[in-house]
């Protein structure tokens, strides 16, 4: 029997903290503004559960005790279930539903079909199947563009929601620019950042080679497991600081003068939204995620060509970057995904 009014939530997620990604963010966000709407959310995650760690990703762990998943998950209760992720967890709980007809939501984070194939040499075929699979029997997916909509639905995906995402505009906010923030040795040098995982899909190196023009000064603010390989051969010309959080890493993305985002594979990119909170525009490809999150021209540049690109990110008003970014918000996600969440038809004793 029920001890609360409340409606109860189980949000289930392969990645959570201590990972640093735009997911864990995301989804730290959407539960604190869940919740405050009344209803109770409990994260099903890894750190509850006997896991492993992920090849090549120190970080991240994954469950592998799906008795204990599947126990768990029946012991909630819930009214509803969102599968954040298609990880061991989201598949257990994808189970647990159907088994029992329960009606669930889904949300799609990550182009693995691509990450599999950067990272691992997969073809992408199978694992766009998977996915396809996953999703298939979801009342709705939630999705982070209009173009991952487009795209998804061209190769067979089904009842999806535009799902945006938002942004702490008042800890990512222009008064953290400090002019002095940066050691560059070099007074009349141009700041580019990078913030995010070092890791292959991310395309880092194409950051990194921005550095050989003698007018940039670049800094990785990020680790993952392809920043060894990096510092060793861009260390002289690049600066690798590790992680940053709070009003540190706003320090960073207010104090540069371009946040340069080279991924091709990301489907949002919240640090996106968080640099140009600060005022600082973004260089990136005119690919899925930045053609949908900058304002090509206003708040930033999208070029084939990085350095271009980076030279046009320079010319935005710092102002105008800033004023767009107010324009993501936390609370519209959070509406949005409350909007979404699919309840059975009969209620539970």
């Amino acid at each position: 029997m029920k001890t609360s009014n409340r409606p109860r939530l189980a949000l289930v997620t392969d990645a959570w903290s201590p990972q640093v990604n735009g997911v864990v963010t995301t989804l730290s966000n959407l539960v604190r503004l869940v919740r405050a709407s009344g209803i109770d959310v409990t994260v099903v995650e890894p750190s509850m559960f006997r896991s492993i760690r992920l090849p090549g990703y120190a970080e991240v762990r994954v469950a592998a005790a799906p008795v204990a998943v599947y126990k768990t998950i029946g012991a909630l209760r819930p009214d509803y279930v969102h599968i954040a992720t298609e990880g061991p967890l989201g598949a257990i709980a994808r189970f647990w539903c159907r088994r029992r007809s329960f009606p669930f939501t889904t949300s799609y984070h990550t182009q693995f079909d691509q990450y599999a194939k950067r990272v691992y040499g997969i073809p992408p075929a199978p694992v766009t199947a998977y996915m396809r699979w996953f999703h298939g029997t979801a009342e709705k997916t939630l999705v982070p563009t209009p173009s991952v909509a487009r795209e998804l639905e061209s190769t067979g995906f089904q009842n999806l929601v535009v799902w945006s995402r938002g942004v702490d505009s008042a800890l990512y906010h222009p008064s953290a620019r400090d002019a002095d923030w940066y050691d560059t040795g070099n007074p009349d040098a141009r700041v580019l950042l990078y913030v995010g995982r070092v890791s292959k899909e991310k395309s880092v190196e194409d950051f990194c080679r921005l550095a050989q023009s003698p007018g940039y000064s670049c800094w990785v603010v990020g680790d993952g497991p392809h920043r060894r390989e990096l510092a060793e051969r861009y260390g002289d010309r690049v600066r690798f600081v590790g992680y940053k959080y709070g009003e540190e890493l706003a320090r960073f993305y207010a104090s540069a003068d371009v946040m340069v985002f080279p991924s091709r594979t990301d489907t949002f990119g919240n640090v996106m939204t968080e640099s140009m909170a600060t005022g600082t525009p973004i260089a990136a490809y005119p690919v899925t995620g930045p053609i949908d999150v900058v304002a090509d021209g206003y708040s930033g540049a999208l070029e084939e060509n990085l350095a271009a690109a980076v030279e046009r990110a320079l010319a935005c008003d710092r102002d105008q970057v800033r004023e767009y970014a107010t324009r993501f918000s936390w609370e519209s996600c959070a509406q949005t995904f409350i909007e979404s969440l699919a309840r059975p038809d009969t209620d539970k004793a």
